[in-house]
């Protein structure tokens, strides 16, 4: 068994992806409950459900290809080769 070295190398680029997906997902969210708090206007009030809904989405898009990224990496390491 050895290391596929081009596909680890591409794993640990999705993983560096994957921390700025990790922290950039529950900042969204968190500015999202904020913006309700902050406005009482039908027009930006909108925007906070937005981007609330939008840090929801992209959350589950993290927690997907977490999966996806480690799949990549566990690949790399053990190769059946």
């Amino acid at each position: 068994m050895s290391t596929d070295i081009n596909l680890l190398g591409k794993g640990l680029i999705r993983l560096g992806v994957l921390l700025l997906l990790f922290i950039a997902s529950p900042i969204i969210i968190t500015m999202g409950f904020k913006a309700i708090d902050k406005f009482t206007e039908a027009p930006k009030l909108y925007l906070a459900y937005v981007l609330i809904a939008a840090g929801c989405l992209l959350l589950i898009y993290t927690i997907y290809f977490a999966f996806k990224t480690f799949k990549v990496i566990s690949n790399s390491i053990f190769n059946s080769k």
